[in-house]
């Protein structure tokens, strides 16, 4: 095969970046004309009875913010899969055949965590935070408030459900061992106990919801470990 230059490397890098934002703003670009009942649609079982804007521009620039996140998690695979399309003629056909099933379960495990957080997580937390209200203390939040919040949760659910594929990475690499994983489960519990405070608002109940899933990620990951250890003989 022709080895290809250093400009010839830039260009690729520059088609594959273009092609993901123009995915990513297309589809972006359709979403909003459905944002009116997307948004509807997300903000149908809060336990308030609505949500305000404070500027003439909130409800416009909500709209806009939610058209982009959604379009970005819709062109995800998309973007995957310039990327993969970019740096596999750099890989050999072993490091391909562990990379594409890596990168396939890091995008469902991403989806899950975003979804697990938005329909599970959210409206438990809502709840119980809604109820430290009183008869004259009662909740207006404002769309930007609310949107932060839950994009806060959201995203940093999805990173943390990324947990088995650093752990099966870092197995298959040799960097770490399914013996010391066992070992060190309950140093294991406590850090992911103490990520789980600082990731989620300040309440028992968030911690606890975000921290359970991921114990049992973390456990369902060392098996895994051992799994691959013994294939590879060690």
């Amino acid at each position: 095969m022709k080895e290809m230059s250093f400009l010839d490397h830039l260009e690729e890098l520059r088609s594959t970046i273009i092609a993901s934002l123009a995915a990513w703003i297309g589809v972006s670009m359709v979403l909003w004309f459905l944002s009116r009942y997307l948004l509807n649609f997300l903000l149908a079982d809060l336990p308030v009875e609505s949500l305000y804007f404070t500027s003439p521009i909130g409800a416009f620039m909500i709209r806009i913010k939610l058209s982009f996140i959604v379009g970005f998690l819709v062109a995800f695979p998309y973007i995957l899969f310039r990327v993969w399309a970019f740096v596999s003629p750099a890989l050999f056909d072993q490091e391909k055949r562990h990379v594409v099933p890596l990168i396939t379960a890091s995008t469902i495990l991403f989806y899950l965590g975003v979804v697990f957080a938005y329909w599970i997580l959210i409206p438990i937390v809502l709840k119980f935070l809604l109820r430290f209200g009183t008869d004259f203390l009662r909740p207006l939040i404002s769309i930007d408030k609310y949107f932060s919040f839950v994009a806060r949760i959201c995203f940093a659910f999805g990173l943390v459900f990324q947990l088995p594929i650093l752990i099966i990475f870092l197995t298959s690499i040799g960097l770490i061992s399914a013996r010391a994983l066992i070992r060190q489960w309950r140093w294991a519990v406590i850090i992911i106990f103490t990520v789980s405070a600082i990731l989620t608002p300040p309440d028992p109940t968030s911690q606890i919801l975000m921290a359970v899933p991921l114990v049992l990620l973390f456990l369902s990951s060392a098996l895994i470990a051992i799994i691959i250890e013994k294939r590879r003989g060690g």
